[in-house]
């Protein structure tokens, strides 16, 4: 990308505002490192800026990738198998919407195929692609199981996250070791409390 070049961002498939360029992002991260007391050309700061909007870069990666291109290479001989195919302790980092603090912690995800199957790595793919935007727990849980709803249409999908928030532990109530826990269940997870214990029971071991 050009110094001065500016581009859409893309949220789904909506433009939402232009995107600055990288020398702007390295002027704004100067402007916060003097806004919090410090001389932004002293030694140990001179490349901070850089390192920070390559670290931005990386963290927030997921807003260019698409899970629906995880999710579209499928595989139809199942074989008649219809039972639960789960993952377990999937990282999660991610960072609040409202402080950009992380928040990091695991992901439970299962899915009951019907004629098709995605290969297991998708499934952690799409998990971390949701993750590498700024984020609520909340939402974060939810696109991960519409998105696994939508493109492989299984008879049910079950997503549980579990994490510590940054934004809690480090500033504020500064309460440590609190972790957060958000599910959501579609389809024959929702309807059959059966299947939603068996689900909870596999995933916490």
């Amino acid at each position: 990308m050009e110094a001065h070049a500016t581009k859409p961002v893309l949220v789904g498939n909506d433009t939402v505002s232009l995107r600055p360029s990288r020398e702007e992002a390295l002027k704004a991260v100067r402007t916060l490192l003097a806004w919090a007391g410090d001389d932004p050309d002293r030694e140990g700061l001179k490349d901070t800026p850089k390192r920070v909007v390559d670290a931005y870069a990386e963290w927030f990666e997921g807003y260019e990738a698409d899970p629906a291109k995880e999710l579209s290479r499928t595989f139809e001989d199942v074989q008649g198998y219809d039972d639960m195919v789960l993952l377990r302790d999937i990282e999660v980092e991610s960072h609040c919407e409202h402080h950009m603090a992380p928040f990091l912690g695991k992901a439970y995800v299962a899915y009951l195929p019907t004629e098709k199957v995605v290969g297991i790595s998708k499934i952690a793919r799409v998990v971390e692609i949701f993750s590498k935007r700024l984020q609520t727990q909340e939402v974060l849980t939810n696109q991960i199981a519409q998105s696994i709803e939508d493109h492989l249409k299984p008879a049910g999908v079950a997503v549980l996250i579990d994490a510590e928030h940054q934004c809690m532990t480090t500033r504020g109530v500064h309460h440590r070791h609190v972790s957060t826990i958000t599910t959501r269940f579609t389809g024959a997870f929702k309807d059959n409390p059966a299947l939603t214990e068996r689900f909870l029971k596999l995933a916490k071991g």
